[in-house]
């Protein structure tokens, strides 16, 4: 008899008669952080994104002051008025990448992890246009900032391409060195409402 043969004999022998698992335990929570949406803007922060906060009838202004002279392109179903906006209607990587930002608003905020998930609906466009531009202004509304990892599967539709995002688009080198930029945004900017 080989070593791996003793081995398994032996593991067979002791889970005879042991009845299989099939109930999971639920998993951990995170512990109450109180202020979700407070917890959610910190975290954002941290990754180096900016996040401005506002009443929902301040959205367009804040919208506009960030970007300022930025020519921007817009899902169909954004529902905010972009001056100098352009729609998307299929457009090109080459013609995409001659835009200065994108706007969407978001699917969901964790606030655990400070990402924002976007599960491309019409007001959030498709993947593309938030890839290629070098800024993405994304809205989030308070009441969609979750707890944790777990409450926004919950709520997310696995049917549905989701794209994650935890701060602006960032690698870095063997030696450590920071560069924004490279597989998307180099600059996030959430708009908080409420």
């Amino acid at each position: 008899m080989s070593a791996r043969d003793d081995i398994l004999r032996r593991v067979r022998s002791a889970l005879d008669g042991v009845a299989p698992v099939t109930d999971l335990p639920p998993a951990p929570r995170a512990p109450d952080r109180g202020d979700l949406v407070a917890l959610f803007a910190e975290r954002v922060e941290d990754y180096r994104a900016v996040v401005t906060r506002c009443a929902a009838d301040e959205v367009a202004a804040v919208v506009a002051d960030v970007l300022g002279a930025a020519r921007a392109v817009v899902p169909p179903g954004l529902g905010i008025d972009v001056a100098g906006s352009v729609g998307d209607d299929g457009l090109t990587a080459a013609e995409l990448d001659a835009l200065d930002a994108v706007v969407t608003r978001a699917a969901v905020g964790i606030a655990e992890t400070g990402t924002i998930v976007l599960d491309h609906r019409d007001d959030q466009g498709r993947r593309a246009i938030t890839l290629v531009p070098d800024l993405h202004v994304c809205v989030v509304d308070a009441g969609q900032v979750v707890a944790d990892v777990p409450d926004a599967l919950a709520v997310l539709d696995p049917a549905r391409p989701l794209t994650w995002i935890s701060g602006p688009s960032a690698t870095s080198d063997i030696e450590l060195d920071r560069v924004e930029g490279v597989h998307g945004p180099r600059t996030l900017h959430v708009v908080l409402v409420g």
